[in-house]
Parts: C-alpha cells; sequence; structure tokens
C-alpha cells in the first residue's frame, strides 16, 4: 500500500512537471519564432506597444484567472490545452523583454529563475512547516505586482522603483513555488478520486508555469536593470 501510494504521487507530480515543461517550452518555442520571423514588429507601434499586445497580454491574463476558476469543472484534457494556448500568449508577450536583452542576460535569467524554482520547489515539498499562512501575503503581493505592470504599460516607472519591483516580484514568486508545491502535496493525500487529481495536476501545472514564468521575467529584468 506504501508503495502504491507512493508511486502515485510520483506520477502525479511527473504529470505536473510534464505539463510544465511542456509549457514552458512552447513559451520559449513561439518566442523564438516570433523573433526568426519578425513577427514581433506587430508588437509595436509608433516606438511603443500596440493595440494587439495589450489585446493579447490581458488576454492571457483572463485565460490564466478563468482556468484557475473553472479547473475542476473541465476535463483534465481541456484545461491542459488552455495551459498550452496561455504558454503561446506569454511567449508573445514577453517577446518585448526579449528583444531589448543580451543572450547573455537571457541566459543566466533562465539558469538562476530554474535554480531558485528548483530549490524553492524542493523546499515547498520537504518541509514539516505549515506555509499556508504565506496563501493571503503571496495572492495579495501578486495583485500589486500585476497592477503596477499595467500601470507601467501606459507610465514608464523609474529604474530605481523598476528594480524594487523586480526584486519584490522574484520574492514573491520564489515563495509562490514553494507555497504551491507544499499545496501541492497535501492536497494529493485528502483526494481520493482520480479525475479529480488530473484535474488538480494540470492546475498544478499552470500554477508552477506561472511561477517559474515570473521568476525568469523579474530576474531578467533586474539584470537589464544593471546594464
Amino acid at each position: 500500500m506504501v508503495a502504491n501510494k507512493s508511486g502515485g504521487i510520483e506520477l502525479y507530480f511527473k504529470r505536473i512537471f510534464g505539463l510544465m515543461a511542456g509549457a514552458v517550452g512552447l513559451t520559449a518555442l513561439t518566442t523564438f519564432l516570433m523573433i526568426r520571423y519578425h513577427l514581433w514588429t506587430g508588437l509595436i507601434h509608433n516606438g511603443g506597444l500596440s493595440a494587439a499586445y495589450y489585446i493579447i497580454a490581458f488576454g492571457g491574463l483572463a485565460i490564466s484567472i478563468w482556468a484557475q476558476a473553472r479547473a475542476f469543472s473541465m476535463k483534465p484534457s481541456s484545461a491542459a490545452w488552455l495551459l498550452f494556448l496561455y504558454s503561446v500568449m506569454m511567449g508573445i508577450v514577453i517577446c518585448p523583454l526579449i528583444l531589448v536583452s543580451s543572450p547573455i542576460s537571457i541566459l543566466l535569467s533562465i539558469i538562476l529563475a530554474a535554480l531558485m524554482f528548483g530549490c524553492m520547489s524542493l523546499f515547498g515539498y520537504k518541509t514539516v512547516k505549515d506555509l499556508s499562512f504565506l496563501g493571503i501575503f503571496l495572492f495579495l503581493g501578486m495583485i500589486g505586482l500585476i497592477l503596477v505592470g499595467v500601470v507601467s504599460l501606459f507610465f514608464p516607472l523609474g529604474a530605481t522603483f523598476n528594480t524594487i519591483i523586480c526584486l519584490i516580484g522574484v520574492l514573491v514568486f520564489a515563495l509562490f513555488a514553494a507555497y504551491d508545491m507544499q499545496t501541492l502535496k497535501n492536497a494529493y493525500a485528502v483526494l481520493s478520486d482520480g479525475k479529480t487529481k488530473d484535474q488538480l495536476a494540470v492546475l498544478g501545472a499552470l500554477h508552477m508555469y506561472i511561477s517559474f514564468i515570473a521568476l525568469f521575467q523579474y530576474i531578467l529584468g533586474l539584470l537589464n536593470s544593471r546594464d
């Protein structure tokens, strides 16, 4: 019985990180194709971001919120397709940030984001300390970061303020990786229905994907501010 339970949770997390890895790969591929074939020009208008960029950015945000709200009323396969659609949209959204970054900064950001994400996820899985108290603070921090991000689209922020926001973003989403990992582990322990576990796996993949991509963006923003 213990072996089966262990094997079950291993498969559960393999599904979560498999879906997350696929989403990250789709984001990277989308950004590469956007740059390789100069499709990014449609995101720029008169030296600023075009209407198409805002539609995709806010559309992606709406999809992620809707997918989380409907996670347990959709088929796992349908939720997975929404995750992949969102990852493609994110690949388009981060394209302008990639364009103004050096290859070294991009590579270093990927490495640092992966290391930080991996360490914090492992901490969340292994720690016996209850991290549930972080939930409300992380949620409010994320909402604040989204609002600041929306404002910055229309009103450029100063370099110092930008650096502070990036530091806060790194902290918030690093903690989110640990918090979500523990939440997913605890949820698996109390769920018995296979379909619900599959739905939770897709939702977990979305949460972990968001944390990783956000970490990458904020770390890259920090590195760019130093250039």
